[in-house]
């Protein structure tokens, strides 16, 4: 199973639900003296703020208290008894329908004068005036928002993301910026990198997404479990836009690494040579022509299971010295790609006979070239050790000081001009030809990194532990000192 980081997270964000009101007047609609004596029980009033994230368009008024109510609808009754007395004539007849008219408008005017003053800022708020928390204008006796404890112009009120104005009736919160709350989420909603969905809230409302450490891919918790195709050498899962190639044994391979996979023997012989050069280099040359030999994954766990030596803590084989007579099926003619699978693909059987304490050694095929080349750094110093004599090491100390001389290799490969500090201190550690003849691409490099990353952050004893505990002592003491002390006593120098 490949490593995940679990992350949790809450929208940083508050919303607000904006109820745009006007607080104008209403005209009372005069249906003759029928609706006189109603005095002005029937007025709207203003209507309240519902809090700070309410928009509302206000014009306000001074508030009248129990006894001005009292007086204003005893006049306003007074007036009414007044005007209908003056409609009717002295003998009971009504007066000409001129002049009722000119009464009813008369009568209308009264009724819709103002019970409050027109605005005036300096009434309300002596010394000062209202300002936008967007332009920092005056709001002068125009329409305005209060929002989040600010007043602001309508067209001040804009989304932090495009800019454009606010009219929903609801927006996001981030900190102190308002947001649509398409933009909002856009912009703070995490997206599925497998799916290209929107990562759904978990049942606490939290969303919870997974993330690789090193790329960062994030993608739903579900996709770990869906059988979505994982690349065998990256890790990255596959996407709905990019689509990864089978190699026909179970794995599966993104077109990132797919560039500078090794696919067969022929292929990885000059990268072999190269290392045994680097070894060479350090004063370990081997002294006998080793095999090397590129395999499917099913026979390289055969021969792993055939295989008397050999720890095997890996959770996938990757590389085998062997030591034992065996036959092998190897990739003699690398597959063509056809379409989106691998076709085309000749295979050899191999019989291996046993000419010194190292048999052959085999190494998954399909693989990137920097991925390749450390696994058979870390195999090539298997070889090395047992052609050397080193005989009953633990598994921390063996395959920790192969995974060092693993490491070295990559540093020289993608950090050739900044060597490592265990590579430091040796006395010579070339640079790999393959790297003179010209430059890696950035993705290449990338990818070199990640191999790296993989090293040093293994949690296993043997490959983990064992790695770290080889680096220390190979900065301390030198590569050389510390291969000398584990013959003599089968540990790393404290």
């Amino acid at each position: 199973m490949a490593s995940s980081r679990i992350d949790s997270l809450s929208e940083p964000t508050s919303h607000g639900s904006l109820a745009a009101q006007s607080c104008g007047r209403k005209p009372a609609f005069l249906r003759w003296l029928r609706k006189l004596f109603k005095g002005r029980s029937n007025r709207q009033k203003l209507p309240q703020l519902h809090g700070e994230e309410t928009i509302a368009r206000h014009v306000p008024g001074e508030p009248m208290d129990d006894q001005s109510r009292a007086k204003n609808g005893e006049s306003d009754h007074a007036v009414a008894l007044s005007l209908a007395e003056d409609l009717k004539e002295p003998h009971g007849c009504r007066r000409r329908a001129e002049h009722d008219e000119d009464l009813a408008r008369a009568l209308q005017e009264k009724l819709n004068e103002p019970s409050y003053p027109s605005y005036d800022p300096t009434s309300l708020f002596p010394g000062e005036y209202r300002l936008c928390d967007g332009c920092n204008g005056d709001l002068g006796y125009g329409d305005y928002l209060l929002c989040m404890g600010a007043f602001w112009h309508p067209s001040c009120f804009r989304c932090y993301a495009c800019g454009y104005q606010i009219v929903e009736h609801e927006f996001s919160l981030s900190g102190r910026n308002p947001y649509h709350m398409s933009c909002f989420r856009e912009l703070h909603h995490p997206s599925c990198e497998v799916c290209h969905q929107f990562i759904p809230p978990n049942d606490a409302g939290l969303i919870e997404f997974r993330s690789h450490p090193f790329w960062g891919q994030k993608y739903c918790p579900i996709h770990e479990h869906d059988n979505t195709a994982r690349c065998c050498s990256c890790e990255r899962l596959e996407s709905l836009s990019a689509r990864y190639i089978p190699l026909g044994d179970g794995r599966n391979l993104c077109l990132e690494c797919m560039e500078s996979a090794v696919m067969d023997t022929g292929d990885c012989q000059p990268l072999y040579h190269s290392i045994r050069d680097f070894y060479e280099g350090m004063n370990m040359k081997l002294d006998q022509q080793i095999p090397m030999l590129l395999v499917e994954r099913q026979a390289l766990n055969e021969a792993t299971e055939w295989e008397k030596n050999g720890h095997r803590q890996m959770p996938e084989t990757r590389g085998l010295c062997l030591s034992e007579e065996q036959t092998v099926t190897s990739i003699h003619r690398r597959p063509r790609l056809g379409g989106s699978r691998l076709i085309r693909m000749k295979t050899l059987v191999k019989k291996l006979s046993r000419k010194c304490e190292v048999t052959a050694i085999l190494v998954l095929y399909g693989l990137p070239r920097l991925l390749t080349g450390s696994i058979l750094a870390h195999e090539l110093m298997h070889g090395w050790l047992r052609l050397k004599g080193y005989r009953n090491l633990s598994p921390e100390v063996e395959e920790g000081i192969c995974q060092a001389l693993s490491y070295m290799w990559l540093e020289t490969e993608v950090l050739p001009c900044s060597m490592g500090s265990s590579a430091a201190t040796t006395s010579s550690v070339p640079t790999s030809s393959s790297f003179k003849k010209g430059g890696k691409s950035d993705s290449e490099k990338k990818l070199g990194r990640f191999f790296i990353y993989q090293i040093c952050n293994d949690t296993s004893t043997a490959y983990g532990k064992g790695f770290r505990d080889a680096s220390a002592s190979i900065s301390k003491y030198g590569l050389r000192r510390t291969i000398n002390h584990i013959q003599l006593t089968g540990n790393f120098p404290s």
